[in-house]
């Protein structure tokens, strides 16, 4: 008879008629179904035995699971597409692109412990990742309530989290009294795009609409396309009067950006641009000291030395782009202009968050 047939979609395993002597089904259908099952017991790492990238960790996973369990797994790894892999929890972007790559290279996985050979493969990763192929089905009842939930206070209005598994590009917007600034990256955190524009002289004057319009729809003009466009939700209070000028000229760009960016809302009503929270972005990278957004510079400054010296850095710059993206950044650096620096984060805070199941 043949093998099982499976597909994965949107992190569910759908199970073709196959016969149920079949040892890989009735594992694959025990973990699905919540059946009593040895195969469906969740993996506990043995951190105290041995430490990350050693050979005694390949060996401690093979301890760990069952014939049954790395069968079932093994399966998995040497048959999904990278777009399928991406459905468990920490195989997406680079990840899942590198198990692809080393079956095209070295042919079908054999054992587990090939894994951990793997740039960005770690042994509590592998852990994480096998859990999450023999359960999917816990693990996607198990976190939904939770992703709601921080979805919810991320970002404003509401998008179902199949729209936001869907995206292949962003374009996060930050804006201030001078300058607006954005970066473009797509779902492998490949940075596209990343430029600002100056319009200091917006807050001049009477504040005038039709320049307001000019001015934001020429920086529109520059910016290429993307799934989604994520806005900086302004966090100026409204107690303070001095700054009723300065928190005006926020929302009157904020009501611009979506009024221009959102073309196609009339005819279907799907939003295309969403309001950050801005302290849920500064405490996913800790940023915050009680209230205060503190500067992100060295962060930045951080994810391009990564993408020059790292083989597989997290955030990647193409190299036709790396020697302008830092000397932009250095002729910036004693003047504060933190749009530049605050246009990068929360684009991979938004993969990170509502898109990935975690950072690295």
């Amino acid at each position: 008879m043949n093998s099982p047939s499976l597909l994965v979609a949107g992190g569910r395993w759908r199970c073709f008629p196959v016969p149920l002597k079949s040892l890989l089904f009735q594992t694959l259908h025990n973990s699905c179904c919540g059946e009593k099952s040895t195969a469906t017991n969740k993996i506990t790492p043995n951190i105290a035995f041995c430490d990350e990238n050693t050979k005694e960790c390949g060996n401690e996973l093979d301890k760990l699971l069952s014939s049954e369990q790395q069968a079932t797994i093994l399966h998995v790894l040497n048959t999904a597409s990278d777009k399928e892999l991406e459905a468990f929890k920490l195989l997406h972007g680079r990840k899942s692109i590198n198990i692809v790559q080393y079956r095209e290279k070295f042919g079908p996985f054999q054992n587990l412990e090939s894994l951990m050979n793997l740039p960005l493969f770690q042994y509590k990763t592998i852990i994480q990742i096998c859990n999450s192929i023999l359960c999917p089905e816990t693990r996607g009842k198990k976190r939904k309530s939770q992703e709601n939930q921080l979805l919810g206070k991320l970002l404003r209005p509401d998008i179902g989290r199949e729209r936001l598994k869907a995206v292949n590009s962003i374009i996060s917007i930050v804006f201030g009294t001078r300058r607006i600034a954005w970066a473009h990256l797509d779902c492998k955190l490949i940075v596209l795009d990343w430029q600002q524009d100056e319009c200091c002289g917006l807050l001049k004057g009477t504040y005038p609409s039709s320049v307001y319009l000019e001015v934001i729809s020429s920086v529109i003009s520059k910016m290429p396309k993307a799934d989604f466009y994520i806005l900086e939700k302004t966090g100026l209070s409204t107690q303070n009067s001095s700054l009723f000028p300065i928190l005006l000229h926020f929302h009157i760009i904020e009501a611009m950006l979506y009024a221009l960016l959102n073309k196609t809302f009339v005819q279907d009503g799907q939003h295309q641009v969403l309001s950050r929270n801005r302290n849920a972005v500064g405490k996913h990278f800790e940023l915050m000291i009680t209230d205060t957004w503190t500067s992100g510079k060295e962060l930045v400054k951080q994810f391009l030395s990564e993408s020059v010296l790292k083989a597989e850095p997290w955030v990647f710059f193409p190299l036709d782009k790396v020697v302008r993206y830092r000397q932009m950044f250095s002729s910036t650096e004693q003047n504060r202009v933190e749009e530049l620096y605050d246009s990068l984060l929360p684009a991979i805070a938004f993969y990170e968050l509502a898109v990935f199941d975690s950072k690295p």
